[in-house]
């Protein structure tokens, strides 16, 4: 493989000197204040001594924790010591910056700011930016090229919106009141009405089909023979985490299961 143009067998260092990479679990020392832990980043990565200062301040004010560098990250939330980590994968200012996982077990609000950071680092540096996430949505708003891996093999590599458009179908929710049919229910659909569920929970049901005008009557018929009422009905176009379930069959985190996935992002619309 190459990296930033240089060979990771032949010119190792080339690469390391060139790359910046912030794990899934937060390295920061916590008894160190937030100056001191880039301080020690910058020496790691052999940042010159007369630019530490000045690019210790440039992090610190895109990160923005000026006001609170001079205190233990021991006081410091977690949301603040994810974007410290951050910083210390961009002292040295690398071509190339590895974030894996960067939001995982962050509320969504926390995510959502450290999205905006993200954004900023890639907007503002000449900087690519690799980002590995079980967050459809978050791949569906920094990303500018999502490659789908499963079992170890890429199965789609393209746009966020040209993934999507390629659907060429739309999503059908439904809400019903389950009488414990719903197994059933969904058999019984995908036997008539020509339809993938893409999220599935007791109650609510989340359907991938090419023709909702035709599709919708059916759901009702099998609906009526079951004698099961639904009681909304509603579509939308395909999101990231349809493309992932019509490439891959299978859940796009172990822990978040898609329709859950779904219901949250609805309550975050709304």
């Amino acid at each position: 493989a190459w990296v930033a143009g240089h060979s990771i067998s032949e010119n190792p260092d080339m690469v390391r000197q060139n790359i910046g990479y912030v794990q899934q679990e937060t390295a920061v020392d916590e008894y160190l204040t937030g100056r001191e832990n880039l301080l020690l980043q910058a020496r790691l990565n052999h940042v010159p001594k007369d630019k530490m200062d000045s690019r210790i301040d440039e992090v610190l004010g895109l990160i923005e924790l000026e006001d609170r560098q001079d205190e233990p990250v021991l006081t410091y939330s977690g949301g603040m010591r994810k974007r410290l980590d951050i910083a210390g994968g961009l002292i040295h200012m690398p071509r190339i910056l590895f974030l894996d996982e960067p939001t995982v077990g962050l509320d969504i609000h926390t995510r959502r700011k450290i999205w905006g950071y993200i954004k900023r680092i890639h907007d503002e540096s000449d900087m690519s930016i690799f980002l590995t996430t079980h967050y459809m949505e978050e791949a569906d708003s920094l990303c500018d090229r999502i490659g789908i891996i499963h079992n170890g093999t890429i199965q789609a590599l393209d746009s966020p919106q040209n993934m999507k458009n390629s659907m060429k179908s739309e999503v059908i929710l439904l809400d019903y009141e389950d009488n414990g049919s719903g197994d059933r229910f969904l058999l019984e659909l995908r036997r008539f009405c020509q339809v993938s569920p893409v999220g599935y929970k007791a109650g609510r049901l989340a359907l991938l089909v090419s023709d909702s005008a035709r599709a919708i009557p059916e759901i009702f018929r099998v609906s009526s023979s079951m004698n099961i009422r639904i009681n909304t009905v509603s579509m939308e176009r395909p999101t990231l985490d349809d493309v992932f379930m019509s490439y891959t069959g299978s859940q796009a985190d172990e822990e978040d299961s898609i329709e859950d996935e779904h219901a949250k992002m609805r309550r975050t619309d709304t």
